[in-house]
């Protein structure tokens, strides 16, 4: 089984969509990618509670064109805490997704994110944050969390699982895998379409291969191909490919 932890249905804005998600179906396949973990974010941020339940709707409506393919992620604004929390709780319970999305609204470690991450351990669900390091201050995105925050998130509640987003999508990786040495329950997803030599070697030496998941954010040969190419054994590229986030999955079985 391979699962693709992060990836993106698109925005009924677009005139597109429907063909856009097909495209992305048929490079799953093409590619060998049995599983899509997907969210729809709003084109316009921060989201408003119309915008996030209308971008989850249409996720419910995917996994029921691609049953079995597309698994959903619940995708809120934690500064509508009433409206996110209930939308979670009817798209896990009622929908079936299996996991809740963040992005930049908020930084992670402030106390408006803090009742989403106390509602996902009760539902035994992941949490995928966007997040990146940059050098430089990222002025659209002025709360973007980093994993030295995901760190301290985690350190407060440490029962989550944490899913930090595409250490290859920009940013400095080297700092992004030390800052979370100390944090054994964030696990790092390897998408983004950085394809700088040793990103996944240097993860699975310093983390454990068993932190990283399969992603590619809709960079889809170069999220296969930085995993197909690592000098790493094939038992910890088939943790990384899907193994271990089978085990996550199956915790909300439990």
């Amino acid at each position: 089984m391979v699962i693709d932890c992060h990836a993106h249905l698109h925005h009924r804005s677009s005139p597109s969509w429907e063909e856009s998600d097909r495209k992305l179906i048929e490079a799953a396949d093409k590619l060998g990618i049995d599983q899509l973990c997907c969210s729809i974010l709003t084109p316009r941020r921060p989201a408003t509670p119309e915008g996030f339940r209308e971008c989850n709707q249409w996720v419910a409506e995917a996994m029921a064109r691609f049953p079995g393919r597309v698994l959903g992620y619940c995708y809120v604004n934690p500064g509508h805490q009433r409206e996110s929390l209930e939308e979670i709780r009817r798209c896990v319970e009622e929908r079936g997704f299996i996991g809740i999305k963040l992005y930049n609204e908020y930084t992670c470690t402030e106390p408006v994110v803090w009742p989403v991450v106390e509602l996902a351990i009760e539902l035994g669900v992941p949490i995928l944050q966007h997040a990146g390091h940059s050098h430089y201050f990222p002025e659209a995105q002025p709360r973007i969390s980093d994993a030295g925050h995901l760190a301290e998130l985690a350190a407060r509640h440490p029962e989550a699982t944490l899913i930090c987003a595409h250490v290859c999508g920009g940013g400095d990786w080297e700092w992004t895998i030390k800052a979370l040495r100390n944090a054994p329950s964030v696990y790092l997803d390897t998408s983004g379409s950085v394809i700088d030599e040793g990103v996944v070697e240097m993860a699975a030496n310093v983390l454990g291969a068993e932190r990283l998941l399969f992603g590619c954010d809709m960079s889809m040969t170069a999220g296969v191909g930085k995993i197909r190419a690592a000098a790493l054994s094939e038992e910890d590229k088939r943790a990384i490919l899907g193994g271990t986030m089978e085990k996550i999955l199956r915790r909300r079985e439990r």
